[in-house]
């Protein structure tokens, strides 16, 4: 497995001074954006910054993508923010921060236990619509409580519309001065982005902010600052929890390690088809799992992919991994040498920047698609949205996959299914049966919910009056014991009527399945036009 810059320079020269460039850029990103989402998860500033430093080196060497950035990102500082309140006493306590650096290492073990088993497509069981519902909802959770740094109140409700009524309410106690840095956070980052996108808008705002807060001594009149950070490099360290607590994270991991596969996996396929590289899944599920052993040793956050800084680094232009490296070294010497700088940070400007960035993760544009497209989807995408806030991130999952899972039954129940005639050059085409012999179409799998739906259309068709009843079985890809089952009863119900049963375009593998049922005595005919002339010939005789 090639290294991935490495392999990008095989194929030509790499622009280093551009390469070099695009990594003080991702650095200029990452030292807000990283403080901003530990404090999202209850973690200290530094858990952050030392996500960009180790983690990030570790997955830049092993991956396949040469564009993807691993990095802390809004869904996975919200979700270790909503599983490890289950388990610890409170956000920032000893205790708490053990536990994160422990669910990194656990997330590791799951992403190293997909790639040994080859377990990725595991992620495509998280269908776009819980996608895109279960990261809004993580938004919509993480906004609420970036709107309350930027007031600057506290709040006491646990709930999440009690929570949101708490804040409406409190409106008239906010912090005058917080909420004009933070609002100018914001405008400042927006208009950057507008009016000059290549420029760095997260930390050019934020080095304003602290100018200002700093020179005016607004931190006096109610704008609370980041405040002390320890300085150094990190250093190798073992979480002391319990075995029980080992195991309670587990759930949370897998949680996570699938939010990052769908949407990790589907942004480094994007750019490596757009780039015409080759891609290995595998080789990423690896790179992922390592660089979380490297952040659960280092006390860092739980890392996964960021699909706006790998965009940033695409826009930049570049083409390897030589920002991530560039990015680790510049926030190594951050934090050995000038950590002190942290100290003066406003949170309320710290919020209004990751309030910008968390508010992309609102699709509404593909929400509104997916109501225009199958309302059915929209739906599930709506209750897993409302589902993280108010139920907690792994029910709203689980209350998303079940509604999937119904939803696809439900429409597997009722295939597409039709009856064909003779047309031209003899070949069978969809209309209204004619005649003695009908041919039926079944455009699904047969399997236990649509069995009865096959019964009862037979049924009809015998009821009509046809005598002889063809299935045509191009389409029936499997058949399970159920739908064996209402296959069997079929045919021994129209032989008791006198009605002949044979089925037609049956695969080989379909005819095994069936024979493997003991479904024997079936009539099989390679062709609708066979099975015709066979009829006819029953006719004549």
């Amino acid at each position: 497995m090639a290294v991935s810059w490495f392999a990008a320079g095989m194929r030509g020269p790499l622009k280093w001074p551009g390469e070099i460039t695009a990594g003080v850029t991702l650095a200029a990103l990452a030292i807000p954006l990283n403080i901003g989402y530990a404090q999202i998860a209850g973690l200290p500033p530094i858990a952050g910054l030392y996500a960009a430093i180790v983690p990030m080196l570790v997955f830049a060497l092993l991956c396949s993508s040469r564009q993807l950035v691993a990095s802390p990102d809004a869904p996975i500082a919200a979700l270790i923010a909503s599983l490890l309140v289950a388990i610890a006493a409170r956000p920032g306590s000893p205790q708490y921060v053990e536990l994160a650096y422990a669910q990194a290492l656990v997330c590791a073990a799951v992403f190293l236990l997909f790639y040994a088993f080859k377990l990725g497509f595991l992620a495509n069981f998280l269908s776009e619509p819980v996608l895109v519902g279960f990261i809004a909802g993580l938004a919509v959770e993480i906004l609420t409580s970036q709107v309350k740094k930027i007031l600057g109140i506290h709040t006491t409700a646990e709930r999440f519309f009690p929570e949101l009524w708490e804040i409406v309410t409190r409106i008239p106690q906010a912090r005058p001065w917080s909420v004009v840095v933070g609002v100018a956070t914001i405008v400042v980052i927006v208009a950057l982005r507008r009016l000059l996108p290549a420029l760095p808008g997260p930390l050019i705002a934020l080095v304003a902010a602290t100018a200002v807060v700093t020179w005016a001594g607004l931190d006096r009149l109610g704008v609370s600052v980041l405040g002390h950070v320890p300085s150094g490099l990190p250093v190798p360290h073992w979480p002391s929890i319990t075995l029980g607590q080992w195991a309670a994270l587990v759930p949370g991991a897998i949680a996570i390690c699938a939010v990052t596969l769908a949407d990790g996996l589907l942004t480094a396929r994007r750019y490596a088809e757009q780039h015409g590289y080759p891609l290995d899944a595998n080789q990423e599920l690896r790179a992922f799992g390592l660089a979380n052993v490297a952040a659960g040793l280092t006390q860092s956050m739980t890392v996964g992919s960021s699909a706006s800084r790998t965009a940033a680094m695409d826009a930049a232009g570049s083409r390897s991994q030589i920002p991530s490296a560039v990015c680790a070294v510049v926030v190594a010497v951050l934090v050995a040498f000038c950590s002190g700088l942290l100290a003066y940070l406003p949170n309320t400007a710290l919020a209004g920047i990751v309030a910008v960035a968390v508010v992309r993760l609102i699709d509404v544009r593909r929400l509104a698609e997916l109501w225009r497209l199958r309302r059915s989807e929209f739906w599930i995408a709506v209750v897993c949205l409302l589902g993280v806030p108010v139920l907690g991130s792994l029910t709203a999952v689980v209350i998303a996959f079940l509604l999937s899972a119904v939803d696809v039954v439900r429409r597997a129940s009722r295939p597409s299914t039709a009856t064909l005639r003779p047309g031209e050059h003899g070949r069978y085409t969809r209309g209204a049966a004619e005649g003695p012999l009908v041919v039926y179409r079944f455009e699904s799998q047969l399997f236990f919910a649509n069995a009865g739906t096959f019964k009862s259309e037979i049924t009809r068709l015998a009821d009509d009056g046809a005598e002889w009843i063809v299935l045509d079985a191009e389409a029936i890809t499997d058949v399970d014991v159920t739908g064996a089952e209402a296959l069997r009863e079929t045919a021994a119900a129209l032989r008791e009527r006198g009605v002949t049963f044979a089925v037609a375009r049956a695969t080989a593998g379909l005819r095994r399945l069936l024979a493997h049922y003991g479904l024997t005595g079936l009539r099989f005919f390679d062709s609708n036009e066979a099975a015709a002339a066979a009829h006819r010939e029953s006719d004549h005789g």
